[in-house]
């Protein structure tokens, strides 16, 4: 995926996330922040900047996404329960919270299975970037929350240029559960930072 600044970031709102990471970097010597949002709003964009400013570790949601039988309809009703924080909290911010590197295997949608482990080493600066980053259960393992939304008809047009999405099935059911996440979570006001691309 190629990412244009110019047209995803507002400078102001990103040079003041980098400064919150410096502040929380030179206080404390490491950050583990969270890069939430509406899809089609640029969080990837965003986090691989970034990634390209500090020498970090970048894990992404999208690699957490359930597996076939843990889509229970009760699993299904929670806010964000399309996400399997459970693991994302065992495999990755676990051992980098503890100051370990982390191992974890990320799941592939389209094979349906989980593919070869991956590393995410223990580094000063750890971004967690996806929808349900900021879920409740996971809320406390993060020095640093940011929001990330657009307009919709933004995101609409952004998620048509993705190749091979099903735009339907953003529009009836990927955007009204991140809706409903967001919505029982009042994740704009509870987060550090929004950033509006």
């Amino acid at each position: 995926m190629e990412y244009n600044a110019q047209e995803i970031i507002l400078p102001d709102g990103f040079e003041a996330l980098v400064r919150r990471v410096e502040e929380l970097l030179a206080r404390q010597g490491r950050v583990l922040a969270a890069i939430d949002g509406r899809c089609g709003s640029g969080k990837s964009t965003l986090a691989a900047l970034l990634a390209a400013r500090w020498d970090c570790t970048l894990v992404h949601a999208d690699d957490f996404f359930l597996r076939p039988e843990q889509r229970t309809p009760q699993r299904l009703a929670q806010p964000g329960g399309n996400f399997d924080r459970e693991r994302f909290e065992a495999e990755v911010l676990a051992p980098l919270r503890e100051g370990r590197d982390a191992l974890y295997r990320p799941y592939d949608c389209h094979a349906g299975r989980l593919k070869e482990p991956v590393a995410a080493p223990c580094r000063p600066v750890v971004l967690a970037e996806g929808s349900y980053t900021c879920h409740p259960d996971l809320w406390p393992c993060y020095d640093l929350h940011v929001f990330v939304t657009a307009p919709l008809e933004v995101r609409l047009a952004r998620l048509a240029r993705r190749p091979g999405v099903d735009l339907e099935a953003f529009r009836t059911r990927w955007i009204p559960l991140e809706e409903a996440y967001f919505a029982s979570q009042r994740l704009p006001e509870r987060c550090d930072l929004v950033l509006e691309t």
